[in-house]
This record gives structure tokens, C-alpha cells and sequence, in this order.
């Protein structure tokens, strides 16, 4: 009786009445005590009102309906294909939408409404993997921000792959506290990129200079986050260099002479193939004849190996004893007595080997005088200060 009261009542009222009643009979339906007639009677209405012109009509009965388990089905699913500002309580919060709805709704839908099914609390692996397969950036950057969902790492590396070159995006991830190195590498390579064709854009630089100085950049970068990453982590970060093309002769050997000899004997398991253990015992042999093989297996170009073989014998003798600065920055003497070994060979096919290493020894020598110059600084600060003070107030 008071449903058909409703039914004709609905039809000439204004669109802002019709909203609030239909509020009313969608609490009524879900918190009032009805019998079987009514509750079916009232299910009818609400699905007639599915047809309602008014957006103020269908979005009041997804607000209702929107958090509740005894809401109709076919309800739900009728206004989570609405327009957005009618479905987007139910995408974010309807538990009668399963994944394999969300993941029909998220292809199909607006960018508004993406982004509210990226934000459901409890979002599953398989929804938060479609999501980072086919999202925009907005709807992955809501994925990320989403403190319940349960994200893969594969899910996470296809969004870098997409993404990785928008900065908040960027932000996000690197706050991540159980980040693999690998792909913080990633981030880094992909930031280099953005950068270099920044500066390429505004014709700062040519093309083929940005994209040199940038990938010297992220090389750099990429030793300073190696020296950080846990030795369990170090060999999947090689792997992804190598799949990603950055596992180069010159980072490698980058890595040698800033003597980090953990990265180096990593870096040639990977590309060789080989177990550590015996790339390790070849490496520290001291018949350089193992090293040489090692070194071909490891695709490495022929005209590097004698700059590889004159530092692992400067590490044998203990050159790098006393030094400095980590194992993330080049290494001024280990660089320059390897330039002057490769330069005395003189050999032609040598010639881009020689042009980098003379541009790691104009590196290693500014950073070195960087660090002489921070450390008189900051020893001398204080008592060069003092007299001038005191002789001031003498003055005066």
C-alpha cells in the first residue's frame, strides 16, 4: 500500500523530493522491519527508478545501498554502471561487486570511476594486477596510496615500466620501505630518461650529449644505490640490469675501479653464468689466465680487458687500502695507474676505452679534491673564525 502510494506520488514530484523519498524507501527496505510483499514490492520501485532522468534519484539510492550486503544485486550492479557521480559509492564500496565485476567495470569506465575502484579497502592481487596492466597513471597512483591493497611485485614493476617517468608516481614508490633495488634502479634509470629529454627539449643540450650525461648519471646513481642494497638483494638488482641493457662493460668496470668488488663479481656471474663461487676463486686467482676466460664468457668487449686485468692487480696490492668515500665514488690513484697501464699499450682499439677512462679520472680527481676541500672546512672552521673575531673586537 505505501509503495503504491509512493509509485504515484514519484510521478509529478520535483526531482529534489524524489531523491529523498527514494532515500527514505531504500533505508526503509534495508532497516525496517517488511514483509516478504513489501520488500518485493519496494525491490520493484527502486529497480523502476533505475530509469529515473534525474541523477540526483539514482545517485541517492548507490549512497544507500552503497556499503550494505543486503542491498539487491541488480540494483547494485545497474548503478555501478551509471555515470560516475551516480556509481562511484558503489565502485569504492559495494562488497556485492566481486572482482571479476570490478575488473569489467574498471575497463569500461571513466577515469573518476577507475580511480574510486583503485581506492576499495581490501583491494585483491588479482584486481590491483589489472589495475597496473591496463590503469591510467591516476588510477595506479590511487592503487599505490591504497593502504589495503594487496599488490604484487610484478604488479609494481609494470607500473614503473608505464609510469616510472611521472613524478608522483616516482614519489610513491621510492617511499616504499619494502621497495626491491631493483626496481628503485629502475626508477632511476627511468628518471634519467625523463631528464634527458628534458634538457634535449629545450635544446640545452643535443640529443646524443643529454642522453650520454644522463646515462653517466644513472650510473652513478646506481653504484651509490648498490652500496646500500643488502648482499641477498644484490643479484637480483644484476639481473635486472641485465635485462634492462645497463649492465654495461663501462659500469662494470665503474664498479671495479670505485672498489666495489662485490658488484663485480656479481655483475660477471650474471653475464657468465657462472656460479659466484668460482667466479669469485677466478677473480682472486692469482693466475690471470681464469680471470681471461672468465672474462670472455662474460661477452665483455676484448679491448676493456686490460684495464679489468691491471686493476684486479692494483686490488691485489692493496691499493685501495686507507682510501676513502665508499665504494660508490671512483678512486683517483686505482684510476690513473689503470690509465696509464691501458695508455702505454697503445693499441688502436683502445681508443673509447681511453676516452673513459680519462673522463672517470677528471671524475675521481674532483670528487677527490670535493672531499679534501669539505674535510679542511669543516676541521678548520672554528679555529679560523676565532682570531677573527678577537682581532675585530681589538679593533673596534
Amino acid at each position: 500500500m505505501i509503495v503504491r502510494q509512493f509509485l504515484q506520488w514519484i510521478r509529478h514530484a520535483p526531482a529534489g523530493e524524489r531523491a529523498e523519498a527514494t532515500s527514505a524507501l531504500a533505508r526503509a527496505y534495508l532497516h525496517s522491519d517488511l514483509s516478504n510483499d513489501d520488500l518485493a514490492a519496494a525491490e520493484g520501485a527502486m529497480i523502476m527508478l533505475l530509469d529515473d532522468p534525474s541523477p540526483l534519484v539514482r545517485g541517492a539510492l548507490a549512497e544507500v545501498f552503497a556499503s550494505s550486503q543486503k542491498a539487491p544485486p541488480v540494483i547494485v550492479h545497474a548503478l555501478a554502471a551509471d555515470q560516475p557521480d551516480v556509481a562511484l559509492p558503489l565502485l569504492a564500496r559495494s562488497p556485492l561487486l566481486n572482482d571479476e565485476d570490478l575488473v569489467d567495470l574498471f575497463a569500461t569506465g571513466h577515469p573518476d570511476a577507475q580511480v574510486a575502484i583503485s581506492g576499495r579497502a581490501m583491494l585483491s592481487r588479482p584486481l590491483a594486477a589489472a589495475i597496473a596492466e591496463v590503469g591510467p597513471a591516476q588510477a595506479c597512483l590511487a592503487l599505490l596510496e591504497n593502504a589495503d591493497a594487496d599488490i604484487a611485485p610484478f604488479s609494481i614493476n609494470r607500473i614503473v615500466e608505464r609510469f616510472g617517468h611521472l613524478a608522483p608516481i616516482r614519489e610513491n614508490l621510492v617511499g616504499r620501505a619494502d621497495l626491491p633495488m631493483a626496481v628503485r634502479q629502475a626508477l632511476l634509470a627511468k628518471l634519467s630518461q625523463t631528464l634527458a629529454g628534458f634538457v634535449s627539449a629545450r635544446h640545452w643540450l643535443g640529443s646524443e650529449h643529454a642522453e650520454y650525461a644522463a646515462r653517466e648519471a644513472c650510473e652513478k646513481a646506481t653504484l651509490a644505490l648498490a652500496a646500500e642494497t643488502p648482499y641477498e638483494e644484490i643479484g637480483e638488482l644484476m639481473q635486472h640490469l641485465r635485462q634492462s641493457g645497463q649492465l654495461t662493460a663501462g659500469m662494470i668496470l665503474r664498479a671495479l675501479l670505485s672498489g666495489n668488488v662485490v658488484l663485480f663479481e656479481e655483475a660477471l656471474a650474471e653475464l657468465s653464468g657462472m656460479p659466484l663461487d668460482r667466479v669469485t676463486s677466478y677473480i682472486h686467482d692469482k693466475n690471470i689466465s681464469g680471470f681471461r676466460a672468465l672474462f670472455g664468457k662474460a661477452g665483455l668487449p676484448a679491448a676493456a680487458y686490460p684495464a679489468f686485468r691491471e686493476a684486479i692487480t692494483a686490488l691485489r696490492e692493496g691499493i685501495l687500502v686507507g682510501e676513502q668515500g665508499g665504494v660508490s665514488r671512483l678512486k683517483r690513484r686505482m684510476v690513473e695507474r689503470v690509465l696509464a697501464a691501458c695508455a702505454a699499450e697503445r693499441s688502436e682499439s683502445m681508443a673509447s676505452l681511453l676516452a673513459l677512462l680519462r673522463r672517470f679520472a677528471v671524475e675521481a680527481a674532483r670528487e677527490e679534491a670535493r672531499m679534501f676541500c669539505d674535510d679542511l672546512v669543516a676541521n678548520d672552521r672554528d679555529s679560523d673564525f676565532a682570531p677573527q673575531l678577537t682581532d675585530a673586537r681589538m679593533v673596534a
